[in-house]
């Protein structure tokens, strides 16, 4: 079997896990996720990289705010004992719009696209790519891909629907070699074990 690179846009993961979970996060194994979509293809996950950002924390953090740093500590101690998947941290921005907070990611793209960039170099096996995303940042580095005889298989999600939260160009379905619809089964068959007393 081939193997594959899998790389994860943690915050179109996360949304999308919400949105299946009608407003609550599905609890899932994200290792066995990545494999479970990697056969889907018949490749085999050779490595996965997650893209993420630590959550804000103000120059006095509030006691919410540091339980949510806690939080995501637990779970990025938890997921780097598995040396299959690294985990690349952006940065989390904070902006005052119309007296809310609005909260972003900023850099997780940027890092994705370099590890993209990179396959060629460090995994010179791997003919084929899996992207879990829905940016159209992306089509650049799978077009570049392209020209080097390396696939990317996207998985994702869309709506149709003006507006909606996963409305989107074509642009990268277009770049892509192929792309998958995520279901929320996908999300079912990576139930997380939680390990016998």
């Amino acid at each position: 079997m081939n193997k594959t690179i899998v790389l994860i846009d943690a915050g179109f993961l996360s949304k999308l896990s919400r949105y299946f979970g009608a407003g609550k996060y599905l609890i899932y194994n994200l290792i066995t996720f990545s494999k479970n979509l990697a056969e889907k293809q018949k490749l085999s996950c050779e490595h996965v990289y997650y893209y993420t950002a630590p959550p804000f924390q103000s120059n006095s953090p509030t006691k919410e705010e540091l339980e949510r740093y806690n939080r995501y500590g637990n779970f990025k101690n938890k997921l780097s004992k598995d040396k299959i998947i690294s985990i690349r941290e952006g940065r989390c921005q904070r902006l005052k719009i119309d007296g809310k907070f609005i909260y972003g990611q900023k850099g997780v793209d940027s890092l994705a696209i370099i590890d993209l960039m990179s396959i060629p170099l460090e995994h010179k096996e791997v003919k084929k790519v899996i992207l879990i995303a829905n940016d159209s940042d992306f089509v650049p580095a799978v077009k570049k891909l392209k020209e080097l005889n390396i696939e990317t298989i996207l998985y994702t999600y869309y709506s149709k629907k003006r507006k909606s939260s996963f409305s989107r160009s074509n642009e990268l379905l277009k770049a892509v070699s192929r792309y998958v619809q995520l279901t929320k089964e996908d999300f079912d068959k990576s139930k997380l074990i939680k390990p016998s007393k």
